[in-house]
């Protein structure tokens, strides 16, 4: 990169850090509030009998006119469904919010890494787009789905429609390509951030390892690690990095962190440094010459001919 495009790059990144770092801060503490309040609220849902649903599948005739077993559940759901609504909205939030600070970190990997590809910088804005409409959609449609069921004849049959609502299949059909743009949105921007130094080796994998959550949720239905990255992402871009921020942040160029010889190398140069030592690295051994013995063809003659 040119100097004068570095400066420039420099103070666009200047001029955004307070914004991505708040945006990075809303994301974290709107996906995991959000998420916890619609976990809260539904927590005591009543669920349905499995003996009784047998017992029903086993009696001759159709069961599609009999009355849901369901219906409990379902009102129960109806009664918090502003809870559900407003815990949808606020995760929606988080998810653009992640997206706009995602895109921040994005496009200051590629100013310092040409080769990162294009379209990876819009892949965050992209998935926290779908993911935000797809969470709030999905709430009011099953919200209007459940409503329909409540005030209709609330059979088997009825109750098995409210997954079939058009709200609520466009919002599964939204989601998956939306999650599946933010999980790589996450692991691409964390390899290639931890490649270029702007996110330590810590910040990169933790960036990696919560692309992989968005797919396969392991550890329950809290996004906790997901959420610490965010909030640590959020630390980072303020400049309140303990330690400091990394050098790749304030030269504008890629500063790979040092491999492990390295760092040892570094801290050995230190303490000699301390002790009023020069410091020498450490000469290579010298690799001893290796002689070529006989080959096992010659060898094998050469035995042939002693034996005559």
């Amino acid at each position: 990169m040119a100097a004068e495009e570095a400066e420039d790059q420099l103070a666009w990144e200047a001029r955004q850090r307070r914004p991505a770092a708040a945006a990075a801060a809303v994301a974290a503490v709107g996906i995991f509030v959000g998420t916890l309040w619609r976990g809260l609220a539904l927590g005591d849902r009543p669920s349905s009998g499995i003996v009784e649903s047998i017992s029903r599948a086993e009696q001759p005739g159709p069961i599609g006119s009999l009355p849901s077993l369901r219906i409990e559940t379902l009102e129960f759901y109806d009664e918090r469904a502003a809870s559900v609504l407003l815990s949808s909205v606020l995760t929606g939030i988080g998810y653009l919010a992640l997206g706009w600070a995602l895109t921040y970190l994005a496009v200051a990997v590629r100013a310092r890494r040409p080769e990162f590809p294009r379209f990876v910088v819009y892949l965050p804005l992209i998935g926290g787009v779908l993911q935000a409409i797809t969470t709030i959609i999905a709430a009011f449609g099953t919200d209007s789905a459940i409503s329909t069921f409540l005030d209709g004849p609330r059979t088997v049959d009825a109750a098995n429609d409210i997954t079939a609502s058009g709200l609520t299949v466009f919002a599964t059909i939204l989601g998956l390509p939306g999650a599946l743009a933010l999980a790589l949105a996450l692991v691409f921007v964390g390899l290639n951030a931890m490649r270029t130094g702007l996110l330590t080796r810590f910040m990169g994998v933790l960036g990696i390892i919560t692309g992989v959550l968005q797919i396969l949720p392991f550890g329950g239905p809290l996004p906790v690690v997901q959420c610490f990255w965010m909030l640590m992402l959020a630390v980072l871009f303020a400049g309140q990095w303990p330690g400091g921020v990394p050098p790749a942040w304030r030269t504008g160029k890629a500063e790979p962190w040092p491999s492990s010889a390295e760092i040892r190398e570094q801290r050995a140069k230190a303490a000699a440094e301390r002790r009023g030592e020069k410091y020498e690295p450490a000469a290579e051994p010298e690799k001893e010459p290796v002689t070529a013995g006989p080959s096992p063809s010659a060898a094998a003659r050469k035995r042939k001919r002693k034996r005559r």
